[in-house]
């Protein structure tokens, strides 16, 4: 994909190097992203290009970029954290005089908001700045300047003020806003900040936050917030921040940016080389930047290697494609459990101190934090000669962790006594797994892109039509297999099994080489944890790795076999399997926009979209409930375990090893436990009821109505459904108080009503208490695909 999209780059550079454009954009004029190959506006100078720039698959933002460097440089967007489509989109400078961004031509996603009265015009100038102005009656007037609202780059005499901070991307490869930002604090004195991405974990860190403004030589006094660079390199602000480029003196291309690791860099342009050159940077430690490696994870950086970031003994990475979320436990605390600590030498987690002691010994230290349930750790170093003496801080949480060989203190860990001595094993063993370097990830939005050829799609639907007949006959086959129970005479090696399933068994080498050794987790629950990996043919997989069971291999193929028949376009679809020795693997399709409870904040998720997804969901349920050779229930319908590929096309995933049963079988034994999620489960897992499918109805329900509202309902969910239906049926007046209960994300113009009130009607029926009042997942798909079909 990464390959794929910097292609994109180098040809979309190669035509517009190849285009004839100006620079002006007048009123009542418009430029197209379906022509951002020849759409473009070029500075007099040819230095800079504003037009429609490819940020992802068919995902495009409007943008200024440098165009000399061997790469496009992007200086500045106007929607760097909502895309537009590529079909239909563009840019426009009404006759109103307001300079519009319209996603597939209708939606605003940004906009000047000015309205100038005439002769209003677009212009790109020599220095990257794109300007709204008007010559009208002999006056000269700006109305709007990109250089008034920069995103993480400077460029020379822009003004950087009190109203304007430069916010990092999230890596590069995705111009989206990521966590770090440069601006003015409130004491008026320039500073770098971490924001981490839950929002919650927030600190200063540069200049040094131990150091008053006066240590670092800031001025906190002065009545104006303004900062510049100038083309000769040198820098200077209203509180005395002042330094220059290497190169001083040269009147090059220059800018300051921002970058997503957190540092501030000053680059000169090298037009021999045509790449940009470091000449000034603010840290010169990588691992002095906060959140760089995330909450309970320690930096560390070699000058050959670079830097890297590994998990504290008895934590876990969340996301190795993205450090700034850190590591999560391996453990939960139980009431009075006994705690020990590991320690970490020479390595410091700063801020979030709990509290702070002096002249403590080590075992007071550690004794200070038992007494809090919620210390994680300890801070511990004696002090310098001059002023002799021990510091203990004790963390309420683990974050800005760094380890540097020349650091006189270390950190205490707190764990559970009884599992220390494994975690600290299995950090040695593990130890190059958290290693994994960061990938480059790219803007998680997709469109959809342009129809096909209509005589290449009549040749494709024959084709496909003959493939179904084909895969047909293979299925009536494969029931007749089935019927007779051959597959129960699976041999060791699994070979019946991909026979009859078309699964490829993979080794526990192979599947941990695909995911680099199990470093890329996507996912987790109470059956394992997910990864994604890359297959020996080139595929990307999700790799479940099941929690470790005594339950024996011909027992594990057997429920295989079972699965393999599942064959359904909303189901997620399982490639292959590993059951070696004690390993139990499920290897998967991979889902680009991964599950529905990631992305019921995703404003792309439309009410179309949502109205789509509870259909495709409720067409897989039905297949599970009645379609396939066994009747299957899912038993954990959940936003979690439902999944959105590219076109966020929904596929029911983990029903896997729910339940099998044999067709007509209403009730069994092993239902004794309760099954499913909280907020979810319907009354009869409470109450040792009847289990039957009309439980995945209940959930499927509960899973609507939380589509439909954006509302939590872990908590209290018969409160939510009661005041649903006070809203869709209270006081007869439908139509006004249906859009109370809407996700107040999205906009309530962009919606179908019948659609929504329809939704809201199957979702209650679903979760009605008696399970005979509730239709069948058939009966939903029917509901649903009859108001289609009548609209």
């Amino acid at each position: 994909m990464n390959l794929i999209f910097l292609t994109l780059l180098l040809l979309f550079q190669a035509t517009l190097s190849s285009s004839t454009t100006s620079n002006t954009l007048n009123q009542g004029s418009s430029l197209s992203v379906e022509n951002a190959d020849t759409d473009v506006l070029v500075s007099p100078n040819g230095d800079f290009s504003a037009g429609f720039f490819p940020v992802g698959e068919n995902a495009f933002s409007f943008a200024i970029w440098f165009t000399k460097s061997s790469v496009p440089t992007v200086v500045w967007m106007a929607n760097r954290d909502q895309p537009v489509n590529g079909r239909r989109s563009k840019l426009s400078l009404t006759e109103d005089g307001d300079l519009v961004l319209l996603d597939v031509g209708r939606v605003r996603f940004w906009s000047t908001e000015t309205t100038p009265s005439s002769h209003v015009k677009l212009q790109l100038y020599d220095s990257g700045n794109l300007v709204l102005r008007s010559a009208a009656f002999g006056e000269d007037v700006v109305y709007w300047e990109s250089f008034e609202s920069p995103t993480d780059t400077l460029l020379p005499n822009q003004n950087l003020t009190m109203n304007t901070r430069l916010v990092a991307s999230v890596s590069r490869t995705n111009y989206s806003s990521g966590y770090y930002h440069f601006y003015f604090d409130d004491d008026n004195t320039l500073r770098l900040r971490f924001q981490g991405p839950d929002r919650v974990v927030a600190s200063v860190y540069w200049p040094a936050p131990w150091l008053g403004p006066f240590q670092t030589g800031r001025f906190r006094y002065n009545i104006s917030k303004s900062a510049t660079i100038n083309s000769i390199g040198d820098f200077a602000s209203s509180d005395n921040l002042i330094f220059s480029a290497l190169d001083h003196g040269a009147k090059i291309n220059r800018r300051l940016t921002l970058d997503p690791d957190g540092n501030l860099r000053l680059y000169s342009f090298d037009e021999k080389t045509k790449s940009w050159t470091v000449t000034w940077q603010a840290i010169s430690s990588p691992c002095n930047v906060h959140g760089i490696c995330g909450p309970n994870s320690m930096c560390s950086y070699d000058h050959v290697l670079g830097r890297s970031c590994s998990c504290v003994p008895g934590y876990k990475v969340k996301d190795s494609s993205n450090w700034a979320f850190g590591c999560e436990p391996r453990f939960e605390w139980r009431h009075n459990q006994e705690s020990s600590f590991h320690r970490i030498a020479n390595a410091e987690f700063y801020g979030y101190d709990k509290n702070f002691y002096e002249n403590l010994s080590l075992k007071e230290c550690e004794e200070k934090c038992l007494f809090f349930s919620d210390c994680k750790g300890i801070q511990y170093h004696m002090s310098n000669v001059a002023n002799p003496g021990s510091r203990c801080y004790t963390k309420h949480l683990l974050v800005n962790g760094a380890h540097t060989s020349s650091f006189p203190g270390d950190v205490h860990v707190r764990l559970p006594k009884d599992k220390i001595s494994y975690f600290e094993k299995l950090h040695t063993k593990l130890k190059s797994e958290q290693y994994c370097s960061s990938k480059l990830v790219l803007l998680d939005r997709t469109y959809n892109k342009a129809k096909e050829n209509g005589g290449l799609k009549v040749l494709l639907w024959v084709a496909i039509a003959l493939a179904g007949v084909e895969i047909t006959c293979v299925s009536v086959v494969l029931s007749f297999l089935y019927c007779s129970r051959k597959e129960s005479k699976l041999n060791s090696h699994g070979y019946t099994l991909a026979a009859l399933t078309r699964f490829q068994k993979f080794t526990y080498a192979e599947l941990r080489k695909a995911t680099a050794g199990f470093c890329n987790t996507i996912g987790a629950g109470g059956g394992g944890t997910v990864y994604k990996g890359v297959l020996a043919d080139g595929r990307v997989a999700a790799i479940k790795r099941l929690t470790e069971s005594n339950g024996g291999e011909a027992e594990f193929l057997a429920e295989v076999s079972t699965i393999g028949r599942l064959n359904h376009m909303n189901l997620i679809e399982i490639w292959g399997y590993c059951a070696e020795g004690r390993h139990r693997l499920l290897v998967y399709e991979y889902m680009e926009h991964g599950s529905l409870a990631d992305n019921l904040k995703n404003i792309e998720l439309d009410w179309e979209k949502r109205f789509d997804i509870a259909m495709g969901t409720s067409k897989g349920l039905a297949y599970l409930h009645e379609e396939c050779l066994e009747w299957v229930l899912h038993c954990d319908v959940k936003p979690e375990n439902i999944l959105l590929d590219s076109n966020y096309n929904a596929k029911v995933a983990d029903f896997g090893l729910s339940k099998l049963l044999n067709r007509g079988e209403c009730h069994d034994p092993s239902f004794s436990r309760i099954r499913g999620t909280r907020g979810y489960m319907a009354p009869e897992w409470v109450y040792n009821l009847p289990i039957t499918s009309k439980v995945d109805v209940y959930s499927y329900g509960m899973v609507v109505i939380k589509l439909v509202t954006g509302r939590e309902m872990a908590d209290q969910h018969g409160r939510l459904v009661t005041w649903v239906k006070e809203k869709m049926y209270g006081d007869g007046d439908r139509e006004s108080r249906i859009e109370e209960i809407l996700d107040p994300m999205l906009e309530l113009g962009e919606f179908d009503k019948e659609k929504i009130k329809l939704l809201v009607k199957v979702a209650l029926q679903c979760v009605e208490e008696d399970k005979d009042a509730r239709p069948s997942m058939k009966q939903i798909v029917e509901m649903l695909e009859y108001h289609n079909n009548q609209h």
